[in-house]
C-alpha cells in the first residue's frame, strides 16, 4: 500500500514532463505567436498549435537521463534548450535564428542559411546583420527593455528584399532568444502594383472626363449659339466617351480573367479558321491604315486546346496593334505553323513598321505601359491590350515571345503547348 502511494500519479508525471520540456514549449509558443502576429492575429490557430505541442510534451516517453541534474550547469541548460528547439525551427518556413544572451547564434534554420548565408555556431548575430535597426532591436530584447513587437528590415544585397522581423525570449530563465524574419517582398510588390493600377486607371478616366466637362462648360457659355463650334465639340466629346467605354471594357475584361481559376480550357479550336475570321473582321481597319494583311496558314486543320472567344481576343489585339503601330511598313503577315506532330504550335504576327526599342520590350505587357503615350492615345489604345493577352495566354499554358528591331518592325509569336 505504501509502495503504491509512493508512485507518482499520472498528473504528477505529466507535470514533471512539462517542467522538463518547458524550453520546447516556450519555443513553440513564442514562435507560433510570432507567426500569428504576422498572419494578422489569427489567435485560434496559434492556440491550437500550442495545445498540440503541449499534449506531445506530456505524452512523450521520458528519455534516459531526463529529470536528472545537468552537470554542465547553466551553459549546459542553454545548449539543451537550443537543441530542443532545433526540430521546431526546422519546420518554420521563414528564416529563424536561436541565440543566447551574448548575441551568439546557437542555431540557424535552413531558410535563414538560404536567405542570408551560413553562420558558424557561436557567431555573432550583430556582426551578421550590421543594420542599425537590427542592432537596436536585438539590444532591446537582450536588455529586457520594452521593444516594438516587430520592425521592418530591408536586405539590399544581392537584390532588395523586405522583411518583418520579430524577436523575443524563449525558454523562461534559459537565456535563449529567437529572431524570426517574415519575407514581405512579394506582398509589397503586389501592393505597389495595385496602387499603380488604381492611379493609372484613375488618370486614364480622369483625362477624357476633364475634356468632356470643359466642352460642356464652353457649350453652355461662349459657344451656346455657335453651331460650328458646337458640332466640333460634340464630335470630340463622342470620341472621348468612346475612349472611356473602351477603357472600361478592357478593365472589366482584365478583371474577369483574373477572377477565373487557373484551370486550362478543354475545348478544341482550329487556329487556321479562327485566324482567317480575325483577319476578315479587321479588314476595314487595315484599309483605313493602308496596310495589307498577308496570311500564311495551313490548309489542314491546326487544332489547339483553348477557349475560342479568348483566343479571338488575343489575336484581334495582336493584329490590331500591328495594323495601327506598324502601318508605315504597309503590310502585316499572319503565320501559323507546327513543325511536326506533337510539337508546339506557333502563331506569329509581324509588322514592318518603326519597331520597338529593346529597353521597352520587357515591360510592354504591363498594364498601362506605353512605348509612346501620344501615339498610343492617337491610335485609341487603352494600354491594357497586351496585359489582357498575357493573362489569357497564361491561362492557356501558352507563352508570348516578342522580337523587334528599330526601323525594321516587330514580331509577336504565341507558342501553344503540344496536345
Amino acid at each position: 500500500m505504501k509502495e503504491r502511494e509512493m508512485q507518482p500519479s499520472w498528473l504528477e508525471t505529466a507535470a514533471g514532463r512539462l517542467r522538463r520540456n518547458r524550453v520546447l514549449l516556450a519555443a513553440a509558443a513564442a514562435s507560433l505567436l510570432a507567426v500569428d502576429l504576422f498572419l494578422g492575429g489569427r489567435g485560434i490557430a496559434a492556440m491550437l498549435a500550442v495545445a498540440f505541442v503541449l499534449a506531445v510534451a506530456v505524452l512523450l516517453p521520458e528519455r534516459e537521463g531526463e529529470g536528472k541534474p545537468n552537470a554542465t550547469g547553466r551553459n549546459g541548460t542553454e545548449q539543451a534548450g537550443a537543441l530542443s528547439a532545433v526540430d521546431l525551427a526546422a519546420v518554420v518556413q521563414d528564416p529563424l535564428y536561436i541565440f543566447d544572451r551574448t548575441g551568439a547564434v546557437l542555431h540557424a534554420n535552413e531558410a535563414a542559411t538560404l536567405a542570408f548565408g551560413p553562420i558558424a555556431p557561436g557567431g555573432s548575430l550583430q556582426l551578421k546583420f550590421r543594420a542599425p535597426e537590427i542592432h537596436a532591436f536585438i539590444g532591446h530584447v537582450l536588455e529586457g527593455k520594452e521593444a516594438p513587437p516587430a520592425i521592418d528590415y530591408i536586405e539590399r544585397v544581392p537584390f532588395e528584399r523586405a522583411y518583418r522581423v520579430a524577436a523575443m525570449p524563449i525558454g523562461g530563465e534559459g537565456g535563449l532568444y529567437v529572431l524570426l524574419f517574415r519575407d514581405q517582398s512579394e506582398a509589397r510588390r503586389i501592393d505597389r502594383m495595385r496602387t499603380d493600377f488604381i492611379a493609372n486607371a484613375s488618370h486614364e478616366l480622369r483625362t477624357p472626363l476633364a475634356s468632356i466637362a470643359g466642352f460642356i462648360e464652353t457649350l453652355r457659355g461662349p459657344a451656346r449659339n455657335d453651331a460650328k463650334a458646337r458640332d466640333n465639340f460634340l464630335q470630340i466629346m463622342q470620341k472621348q466617351t468612346a475612349r472611356m467605354a473602351r477603357l472600361i471594357d478592357d478593365l472589366l475584361s482584365l478583371s474577369r480573367l483574373e477572377a477565373k481559376p487557373y484551370v486550362r480550357p478543354t475545348e478544341r479550336v482550329d487556329l487556321g479558321r479562327l485566324l482567317r475570321e480575325v483577319s476578315d473582321s479587321l479588314s476595314h481597319l487595315a484599309t483605313e491604315t493602308g496596310v495589307a494583311i498577308k496570311l500564311d496558314l495551313p490548309e489542314a486543320p491546326l487544332e489547339v486546346t483553348g477557349n475560342r472567344d479568348e483566343l479571338v481576343q488575343v489575336f484581334a489585339n495582336l493584329l490590331e496593334n500591328a495594323c495601327k503601330y506598324g502601318s508605315s511598313g504597309g503590310r502585316v503577315t499572319l503565320q501559323a505553323r507546327r513543325e511536326k506532330p506533337g510539337a508546339e504550335t506557333a502563331v506569329t504576327v509581324t509588322d514592318f513598321g518603326p519597331g520597338i526599342p529593346q529597353e521597352h520590350i520587357p515591360r510592354i505587357t504591363e498594364r498601362f505601359y506605353r512605348v509612346d503615350v501620344e501615339t498610343s492615345r492617337a491610335q485609341k489604345g487603352t494600354g491594357l491590350g497586351l496585359a489582357i493577352v498575357k493573362h489569357i495566354l497564361t491561362r492557356h499554358g501558352a507563352r508570348l515571345s516578342i522580337r523587334s528591331k528599330v526601323g525594321e518592325g516587330s514580331s509577336f509569336t504565341v507558342y501553344f503547348p503540344p496536345g
